[in-house]
């Protein structure tokens, strides 16, 4: 009569050697100095049999493209890797989503845009993972500091289907001295497209009948982006 086999190892981060712990990294050498593995090792705790937590941290982020590709997969493709089930894969989720709403926050002051690189900096992070096309507004005052983030659009964003007075009615009824058009391009490439630049005139003639000043209009890809402006399309 045969026995019953054993239950199938789980590989702790307890079973790495101590300099080699990421809990005891990150208490050592501060947040900073670890691996995204690393990091994700932390949230996992455990690994599985024959793959510890920074081994199925690096497996995550192969499978996916890196810390973009996990904030963009929906929660279910994260249910279908091994090792993970739902309390893993909606920690994962969380602490990404965490990650993304500081970039937005600035409990001391407002965000202040010097350069496109500043508002490129502010959204980029989460529009370079959206799956489809997003128009939003930035909002500024007359320090160009951004007062508010208005999402417009979702979906394909063309110049038969913007309205622009939609584009400035939040910036009126808030009082905004200038406003940034951002939208992205899921396939990951930002080059404007014709309609852009057409979408962007149409919002720079109708921002000097009201007063509201276009300052630039970002196309955001993936890891990269373009500022109109710099380029100096509809611009000038």
């Amino acid at each position: 009569m045969s026995e019953n086999p054993s239950p199938r190892p789980q590989y702790r981060i307890t079973d790495l050697q101590e300099s080699d712990r990421p809990r005891e990294r990150l208490a050592a050498l501060g947040p900073q100095a670890l691996s995204n593995a690393e990091l994700i090792a932390i949230l996992l705790r455990v690994g599985m049999a024959g793959e510890n937590a920074v081994q199925m941290g690096q497996r995550l982020l192969l499978q996916f493209g890196g810390i973009r590709g996990l904030h963009r997969a929906p929660l279910a493709d994260l249910l279908n890797q091994r090792g993970l089930g739902e309390a893993k894969a909606a920690q994962i989720k969380a602490a990404i989503e965490l990650g993304r709403r500081l970039t937005l926050e600035s409990p001391q002051e407002l965000p202040q845009i010097s350069s496109p690189a500043d508002a490129a900096a502010l959204v980029q992070y989460e529009m370079s993972a959206l799956e489809q096309e997003h128009l939003r507004v930035l909002l500024l005052n007359r320090r160009n500091q951004v007062t508010d983030v208005v999402d417009l659009y979702r979906g394909s964003v063309n110049s038969s289907q913007v309205r622009v007075g939609e584009i400035f009615r939040e910036a009126v009824r808030k009082n905004a001295s200038a406003v940034i058009i951002v939208h992205n391009h899921p396939s990951g490439d930002p080059t404007p497209s014709p309609d852009d630049v057409a979408v962007t005139r149409a919002m720079i003639q109708a921002g000097k009948l009201l007063d509201v000043e276009v300052l630039d209009h970002l196309v955001i890809g993936a890891g990269r982006w373009v500022s109109l402006k710099e380029r100096g399309l509809a611009f000038g």
